[in-house]
């Protein structure tokens, strides 16, 4: 397994974009400042995507504009199209996310195009990004199950990645769009993927639908992935995939993988702070569970009564 294993955050993004009510900017903004300072590898701040379609998005500018810029964290936002990818490079983004789904039935339900037209369209917008520091990620949803077309081959994801990567893409992103991953699939895909790829940056981006999405993770790791997108609190889920839920837990990946030895560089309790606060704005439970629990190092006071026998017992 990696020793050092890196933290993406999606809250702002994934987690935000499903929200009932609209989170104001500068609540935002502020929420990005502090998960910055925390030792996150990448958060993704936002989508450039129409305010018609994601209206809880419709700030992404002004998000960009605002938020601090002397940290090490990677700011990378989503990007549909060549015009998302132009207000991208305007505002000085880190880092693209370009979004295909491996099942035709979801790419047409979510990005209202082919798989063949998706990457066409990737093919233009890496042309638009060369010669400029912005890198590009591809991410592929509905690599361990379509909602509605169910399993998909791993020829056909191990070809879309390729296709990717032909279109010079910096790095990639394996997603569980609707929690459907199993641990043996996950390790077995990410080992070819590895095997095939071996410099390749790949991130795995998991659900917790099922409650498989720390255990997909183990998985993962024994492939020898380093990388992970989490949410925090667990918010998040595809508004464009029936039963989809949240994403895996920031602070609960982050508190597993340091029970385990592995070193995240995420400072757990500022996480663990801002999870509380996040809950305040939502204004609803969230799903993670170290939050709730307390950390495995964690002890509680003895009760009275107990006291009282071991003082009983030495007398």
């Amino acid at each position: 397994m990696p020793k050092r294993v890196l933290i993406n955050e999606v809250v702002t993004r994934d987690g935000f974009q499903s929200e009932p009510d609209f989170v104001p900017t500068e609540t935002k903004v502020e929420l990005i400042n502090a998960l910055a300072g925390l030792g996150l590898n990448k958060i993704e701040v936002t989508s450039f995507v129409s305010p018609r379609a994601v209206p809880n998005l419709s700030d992404a500018a002004e998000v960009v504009q605002a938020i601090r810029k002397d940290t090490p964290t990677r700011y990378v936002a989503l990007v549909p199209n060549q015009k998302g990818c132009a207000r991208a490079l305007e505002l000085g983004v880190d880092e693209i996310n370009l979004v295909m789904s491996v099942s035709e039935s979801h790419n047409l339900a979510n990005m209202r195009m082919t798989c063949d037209q998706s990457l066409q369209q990737f093919q233009d917008i890496a042309e638009m990004a060369s010669g400029t520091p912005m890198r590009l990620n591809g991410s592929l949803a509905t690599t361990f199950g379509c909602p509605f077309e169910g399993q998909q081959s791993q020829e056909r994801i191990l070809r879309f990645v390729d296709a990717y990567l032909e279109r010079g893409l910096h790095s990639l992103t394996l997603a569980d769009t609707t929690g459907m991953a199993v641990p043996n699939q996950v390790q077995s895909l990410c080992e070819e993927v590895r095997r095939r790829w071996p410099e390749l940056e790949l991130t795995l981006h998991f659900h917790n639908t099922r409650g498989l999405g720390l255990a997909n993770v183990y998985a993962a790791l024994a492939a020898g992935v380093n990388q992970f997108d989490a949410s925090l609190g667990g918010l998040g889920g595809c508004p464009f995939a029936p039963g989809a839920t949240g994403n895996i837990c920031t602070e609960d990946l982050v508190h597993m993988l340091s029970e385990m030895g592995l070193d995240t560089g995420v400072d757990l309790d500022g996480l663990l702070l801002q999870s509380q606060r996040l809950e305040e704005i939502v204004n609803h439970d969230l799903p993670g569970q170290v939050r709730k629990a307390g950390k495995r190092s964690d002890t509680r006071p003895l009760p009275q009564s107990v006291k009282e026998l071991m003082q009983n017992g030495r007398s």
